[in-house]
């Protein structure tokens, strides 16, 4: 007899099925069903036997291995000493309220696993997995290689969708077909990766943004990692192919004494039949009902001073700075690299968080002072995980520095990785960054991470080197927890030369990401974009940079640099002393609009336009009642003809009607042509014109002919 076991929630459905004591079944992941038909699932459970399988059929467990008839990428890997590789489990299912919970043990390999399946109210799956060691003392360690968490798809998923990317171009998209085989997405990095896939999404043919039935994987992990899509030629059950992931462990990397404890991380899994943006609203209300008062509060406008200054932290000019951007509105004021030791460039005093007599002979103190006498929250910006080995702390303590018993990996970016599993040195970095929040009441870190781990073990001391990639981003995690434990105020950004560090585990310890170290806007338009099918906009970094973007050397117009900035929690990255009259006056309005706004950006719901033109991309966020919403359309190069055509604005309340305004405060765009559609002139300089969301989201509002890298902000108001 099949006993089964369902939980709900956001219209999406998990049902397990346990036969006897073996391993529950991955029944059905996906849309909701009522509960006649969940007693169907087993009357259709059976399928036929082929020729040359299992005398059985047989299907897809929580923890899937060939033992229970699954040849592929298994979902547990463990031995001791070489055996008890192949363990029998036996299995309890209990349920409370939205969550399943598995205890399989296996007495044969002396091991214990948990696996908790928790579905909340927005349709988001998050499944928790940890190991046990059960053995008694004298028993050799359990090595445990993979604990994966693997789920079904249907046989319509037939394409996949990832992301990839590099230093400066992060998430970029990349399609695939859904073949036999496998397609995994790992890595090794030490960190989440520049080239990481945000989302692993597999859906039917043809799935965009606004359509197709989509499932997608994400793992809430900083370390190493992967993700992957598997078929076999052969069946499991109802399931065509997996969909899954988990953290990346390295030979040995985990060795459970008796009565230890593996904690795997997080998986989290989301089902929508809306295509990616029904994707990206799950997780977004997944990601909003676990904030706390810190990202709940507006975001503040943030200036920072990497791009006005380098290492040139000179108070005189800094107070200049100050004074300017509270002119315009900024909200927050960042002092940047360069502050503390000897650093007066990138190959010296890292790690010494220590004011600089040289720099700051009074102390960060009149700096501080006089960014909060102009009413802006204070940030400063470090890079505790890291050192340069010309550093004070590098030379009194050399074994602090993470890396193998033969000497430190090779550098990168001029540092080193400091070992935050060491106690002392944990305790030291963390003391040393608590102490100047305190000192200085700071408000705000920018916490930085520039490089990747390169053989990033652990040497005992007695010329063992142990995986440590685990051990470091737990180290982290809790140094984190507890600087804003100590500092209930302080907000924290994750950096990681840009975009190297982002995924939902970081963001479980911080209070936002900072996209990518490229403020070139044409190039953040696309990073911004795919970065959103997971992030939300209020945790996103998006500023201004300077004219001459610094990664890029090209010139774009303060409107476009405006436009896009807006799409997040914004700031800007520029030295404002130098502006002129007229690009202050324009900041202004900008940073005027950015306060009203950010209400609906930061807590609407993201939408994307599927325009069949790829120089023309359309997104925007739609008030959760769809009373409001703003869009953004920019030209990114010529289009394919000679005008873009009406363009639907989808999301909106086809019940509804809409004055529809172009904002100018967010800059207003060139344009190659003798006239502009006949409503376009009474939206930017009148009352707007109020037309239907049917006819907004079907036959669509006929556009400006932009030019290249220009764009257009609309403001969207039901009437």
């Amino acid at each position: 007899m099949t006993v089964t076991t369902t939980v709900r929630g956001g219209g999406a459905l998990l049902v397990l099925g346990q036969d006897g004591e073996g391993l529950p079944s991955v029944l059905r992941w996906g849309a909701d069903l009522p509960d006649e038909a969940v007693a169907d699932l087993l009357l259709l459970r059976e399928g036929p036997v082929p020729h040359n399988a299992l005398d059985d059929p047989w299907d897809l467990t929580v923890l899937p291995t060939a033992g229970e008839g699954w040849l592929g990428t298994p979902g547990i890997a463990l031995h001791r000493a070489g055996g008890s590789a192949a363990p029998r489990w036996r299995a309890t299912v209990s349920v409370e309220g939205s969550c399943i919970e598995v205890r399989a043990a296996a007495d044969a390999c002396a091991a214990e696993v948990v696996l908790r399946h928790h579905l909340d109210e927005h349709g988001v799956l998050r499944v928790s997995s940890s190991i046990t060691s059960t053995a008694a003392a004298d028993e050799p360690p359990l090595e445990v290689s993979a604990l994966r968490t693997l789920v079904p798809l249907p046989t319509r998923a037939d394409e996949l969708l990832d992301l990839s990317g590099r230093w400066m171009r992060e998430r970029a998209p990349q399609r695939h077909p859904l073949t036999d085989g496998t397609f995994a997405r790992q890595g090794r990095r030490g960190r989440t990766g520049h080239d990481a896939t945000l989302l692993l999404v597999a859906g039917t043919s043809g799935f965009g943004f606004r359509h197709g039935e989509v499932w997608a994987a994400h793992v809430a992990w900083s370390g190493n990692h992967e993700h992957l899509v598997e078929r076999l030629p052969e069946r499991a059950g109802t399931a065509a192919a997996v969909l899954g992931g988990g953290e990346l462990l390295a030979a040995g990397e985990v060795r459970l004494a008796a009565g230890e404890t593996h904690h795997a991380p997080d998986v989290v899994l989301v089902w929508s039949d809306e295509g990616l943006d029904g994707l990206t609203r799950r997780l977004t209300g997944h990601q909003r009902s676990r904030a706390d008062e810190r990202t709940r509060r507006p975001r503040p406008l943030v200036l920072n001073t990497w791009e006005a200054v380098y290492f040139d932290t000179d108070l005189e000019h800094l107070t200049r700075l100050a004074d300017t951007a509270a002119s315009i509105g900024v909200e927050r004021f960042v002092l940047d690299d360069g502050w503390f030791g000897s650093r007066r460039d990138d190959t010296r005093g890292l790690g010494d968080w220590v004011v600089s007599a040289e720099v700051w002979p009074d102390g960060l103190g009149p700096l501080v002072d006089h960014v909060r006498s102009l009413g802006m929250e204070f940030g400063l910006w470090f890079e505790p995980e890291m050192v340069n080995l010309d550093s004070d702390l590098a030379r009194a303590h050399p074994n602090w520095i993470l890396g193998p018993a033969a000497g430190p990996p090779r550098p990168a970016r001029h540092q080193h990785v400091l070992d935050l599993a060491a106690p002392d040195a944990y305790d030291h970095v963390l003391e040393a960054v608590s102490r100047l929040v305190g000192e200085y009441e700071i408000d705000f870190i920018k916490w930085d991470h520039n490089r990747d781990l390169h053989d990033a073990v652990r040497s005992d001391g007695r010329g063992e080197d142990r995986p440590a990639v685990g051990e470091q981003t737990r180290a982290l995690y809790r140094l984190l927890d507890e600087l804003r434990s100590r500092h209930p105020h302080l907000e924290v950004e994750s950096c990681s030369s840009g975009g190297g560090r982002v995924d939902l585990g970081i963001l479980e310890h911080t209070d936002r990401v900072w996209t990518s170290d490229c403020n070139d806007a044409l190039e953040r338009v696309a990073i911004q974009r795919w970065t959103g099918l997971l992030v939300p906009p209020e945790l996103m970094g998006t500023h201004i940079g300077p004219p001459r973007a610094h990664t890029t050397h090209r010139e774009l117009d303060l409107s476009l640099r405006m436009l896009v900035a807006l799409g997040g929690h914004a700031g800007l990255e520029w030295d404002l002393t130098q502006c002129s009259v007229d690009e202050l006056e324009a900041l202004r309005r900008w940073s005027a609009l950015y306060r009203e706004l950010r209400p609906l950006v930061h807590h609407g719901d993201v939408v994307r336009s599927d325009h069949p033109d790829p120089s023309l991309v359309v997104g925007g966020v739609v008030a959760s009642d769809r009373s409001e919403a703003v869009f953004s359309i920019v030209q990114v190069t010529t289009g394919r003809g000679v005008s873009p055509g009406p363009v639907p604005l989808p999301g909106l309340d086809p019940a509804r009607r809409y004055r529809v305004r172009v904002r100018p405060e967010a800059g207003l765009p060139a344009t190659l042509q003798t006239r502009p559609p006949g409503w376009f002139e009474r939206a930017v300089e009148g009352s707007g014109v109020v037309v239907s969301g049917a006819v907004l989201g079907s036959s669509g509002l006929p556009l400006p002919v932009l030019a290249p890298a220009q764009g257009l902000l609309l403001h969207l108001v039901g009437v």
